[in-house]
């Protein structure tokens, strides 16, 4: 499993149009081949600071759908925001927990 996360500096008044542009890389990313999951988070203990996170079955999921589709989404998102930074990580271990309510 790979996963892609994106750190970013997003004002108060951005705070919406970057979970609504968010939302949109995400609908696009659904669609991919290899695509697994998508969230975004609000960082604890750091002002203004957010990270959209993307897990993908392969490494190379993910960079055949940014070739295709990065620049692209970057025209039609509406935020601004800055890039704190790009993580990129690989799954080496995991253990799933699978809790039902009695």
């Amino acid at each position: 499993m790979f996963i892609h996360a994106v750190l970013f500096i997003v004002k108060p008044k951005e705070v919406a149009k970057y979970r609504k542009d968010s939302l949109m890389w995400a609908d696009h990313t659904a669609k991919a081949p290899g695509f697994l999951s998508y969230r975004t988070m609000k960082r604890y203990g750091f002002k203004d600071q957010y990270v959209s996170v993307y897990q993908w079955g392969k490494k190379g999921d993910h960079d055949r759908f940014m070739r295709k589709y990065h620049d692209w989404l970057v025209g039609k998102s509406k935020a601004k925001v800055g890039v704190v930074g790009y993580y990129n990580f690989k799954e080496i271990d995991k253990k799933v927990v699978k809790r039902c309510k009695p």
